[in-house]
């Protein structure tokens, strides 16, 4: 049987531990012919300025040791995804997978991979769509969440299901917790479904359920002493490590960040 030819798409930690996982576990059944990345500073079309990613990781370093190429995109420098249109032809994918990306990926590179391009988005798809959605789960008080591997389309996070798997959000957990255990689970289900690949099945998504919830900014952390003591909570633990953390404004022209809180009642 033919390896399955594969271009990987990531930034992100989640990209870096998902693809350390396919190349320990199923270099004998996926061959990862390309790697592209994006800097951890980037343009994107909902902020006027260059926009942070907290949980960068250096792709590069892997292509390096594994002696797979790589490219880099770059919209300041309008290099985009389709100005590699004729490179990713040239691997003639099967698959092109994009786990932990910030671009949406056109048709024209999706159609250049025999089964399409994969995404793995951190929520139980309809339900928290678009950025953050994990921080969104927590900040909303949510008692689970999960992970979904689908198929892109031309929409936000709207393409046909392939996997799914529930996770719990423990009431101490902190978002970079939740982050690992995501990550943890997504890795194995991709890897089952990679593996398995001649007996997946697609399940198209209902359009008119998705929820679509906006990207974060650090000034989004604004910390609203009103709110009831749970919300609080939540809010601070969802923004808490690696992201920029849940704040106050202090009269001297400071924040107060706020790492870690916990809730005690008067004795």
């Amino acid at each position: 049987m033919d390896k399955l030819k594969v271009i990987y798409l990531g930034c992100t930690n989640f990209s870096k531990k998902i693809l350390l996982d396919i190349l320990n576990t199923s270099q004998e059944t996926v061959d990862v012919k390309a790697i592209f990345s994006i800097p951890q500073e980037f343009d994107i079309n909902y902020s006027k300025e260059a926009v942070k990613n907290y949980t960068y990781a250096n792709m590069k370093q892997i292509a390096d040791v594994e002696g797979i190429d790589y490219f880099e995109i770059d919209h300041s420098l309008n290099k985009k995804i389709t100005s590699f249109k004729e490179e990713i032809e040239k691997y003639d994918p099967d698959v092109i997978l994009v786990m932990g990306w910030y671009y949406m990926i056109p048709e024209s590179i999706r159609k250049l991979a025999k089964m399409g391009a994969w995404g793995i988005h951190a929520s139980l798809l309809p339900k928290y769509a678009g950025g953050a959605p994990l921080v969104w789960a927590m900040i909303n008080g949510e008692d689970k969440t999960g992970t979904t591997l689908f198929r892109l389309d031309d929409g936000v996070d709207d393409g046909d299901i392939i996997s799914q798997k529930t996770v719990l959000i423990e009431d101490t957990d902190t978002i970079d917790e939740l982050y690992k255990k995501i990550t943890s689970e997504s890795s194995k289900m991709l890897i089952n479904a990679l593996t398995n690949i001649s007996s997946i099945t697609f399940l198209k998504q209902k359009k008119e359920e998705i929820q679509i919830y906006d990207q974060r900014s650090p000034e989004d952390g604004k910390v609203d002493l009103t709110w009831d003591k749970k919300k609080i909570y939540d809010f601070i633990r969802a923004q808490s490590y690696p992201y920029p953390g849940a704040f106050i404004e202090l009269d001297n022209g400071c924040r107060m960040i706020f790492e870690k809180v916990r809730i005690e009642r008067k004795k």
